[in-house]
């Protein structure tokens, strides 16, 4: 089981990238909204949410998401597979995002991560 931990990391897409960038704010994806919070994944989620929701999308970028910052508006909650997934129960700040960088992935399957 994931344990909880200080940072998750949210996928977007460029489009999505640009406008948190811009507007200082994220209030989700489409799916995000659909469900009333934006979805995170912790480290070893994230090739899992690649594959599961991102199949064979590109330009896509990881932001490192401090959780302290949200305070009381991250929830772990059961999700995919019965393992413990961060949601955010709020707008994303930029003030929350703590890297931002192109998602790289190796032939491998292994991700690079922003520092």
């Amino acid at each position: 089981m994931i344990a909880p931990a200080d940072h998750a990391w949210k996928i977007l897409t460029a489009a999505q990238k640009d406008s948190l960038l811009a507007e200082g704010i994220f209030h989700g994806a489409p799916v995000d909204l659909a469900d009333g919070y934006i979805h995170l994944s912790a480290e070893p989620q994230v090739a899992g949410t690649l594959d599961k929701h991102f199949a064979g999308q590109s330009n896509l970028w990881l932001a490192r998401v401090d959780l302290t910052v949200l305070g009381d508006a991250v929830r772990w909650e059961l999700s995919r597979g019965d393992a413990l997934f961060p949601h955010i129960y709020a707008a994303l700040p930029i003030s929350a995002v703590s890297a931002i960088g192109p998602l790289v992935r190796a032939d491998d399957g292994s991700i690079s991560y922003p520092a």
